[in-house]
């Protein structure tokens, strides 16, 4: 597909300075300072980006081009159903979305996952920062996932990069620092991740952080059962890992904490 790359980007930038504005005009909580975390969160992003250029240089293809040489190689589900095109992205949306969640979960429940995956927990404030706050070998490890998933559901590279901008636009909206009336929340809850929702996920302890999984939607929290509303948290909600302190802002730190001894 042409120009996949830069419509996910006019998607993103569009995105993330949207919500980098309204934290400021309508900060959900007083922000901490951003004196070195944007800096390192953002570093993070480019490096994760550079890596997955290199992937698509030792595999040329990631989750859009593998879905292009699905379609021309007839693999996949879906290329042998020969569905409407609506309905085709509708159902790839809901069975990435699905795969993120699980792949997210399972972070949480493999040792060796949550080594990297709290380099994202570490952060020491949540704002839109944070949704582009993943160590490179997590985002390689999921690229890798997604790209397995799309040969063997054989999605259009239509519905991928649907379902790309939906992640990552969902991303930056529930990680922001921003604060929704009561009603938007409630009511946008019932579809997707809100920002009131996903801080729970984001909690120092791990018994509020081990639920409110999904990124995108909301549904699959509720039926798997860690779905878990504000009004079950008994004590303010911090940021962060227990034992963090002020390093996490760090690019080093940040980039070496799945090797330490933590």
């Amino acid at each position: 597909m042409e120009n996949d790359a830069e419509i996910r980007l006019f998607f993103f930038v569009g995105l993330f300075i949207i919500f980098a504005l309204l934290e400021r005009i309508s900060p959900k909580i007083t922000p901490a300072q951003y004196k070195g975390r944007w800096l390192t969160n953002l570093t993070i992003t480019v490096i994760n980006t550079l890596v997955l250029r290199l992937l698509a240089v030792g595999l040329p293809l990631l989750a859009i081009g593998a879905a292009l040489d699905a379609h021309h190689m007839g693999w996949g589900v879906f290329n042998q159903l020969n569905w409407p095109a609506g309905v085709e992205i509708v159902l790839a949306v809901l069975l990435f979305d699905f795969l993120i969640w699980a792949q997210h979960l399972l972070t949480h429940k493999i040792p060796i996952l949550w080594r990297l995956h709290r380099v994202h927990h570490a952060d020491v404030t949540l704002d839109v920062t944070t949704a582009v706050r993943f160590h490179p070998i997590e985002i390689a490890l999921s690229m890798g996932l997604k790209i397995g998933a799309v040969y063997v559901l054989g999605p259009s590279a239509l519905a991928i990069l649907v379902f790309e901008i939906l992640l990552n636009g969902t991303a930056l909206f529930n990680h922001a620092n921003i604060a929704l009336p009561a009603w938007l929340d409630r009511l946008l809850r019932h579809i997707i991740v809100t920002p009131d929702m996903h801080r729970i996920h984001h909690s120092d302890q791990r018994k509020y952080h081990d639920s409110n999984y999904g990124f995108a939607l909301s549904i699959w929290d509720r039926l798997f059962g860690t779905y878990r509303h504000e009004r079950d948290i008994h004590t303010p909600i911090t940021v962060g890992l227990e034992w963090q302190n002020e390093k996490p802002k760090t690019l080093g730190w940040s980039l070496w904490l799945p090797f330490m001894r933590k």
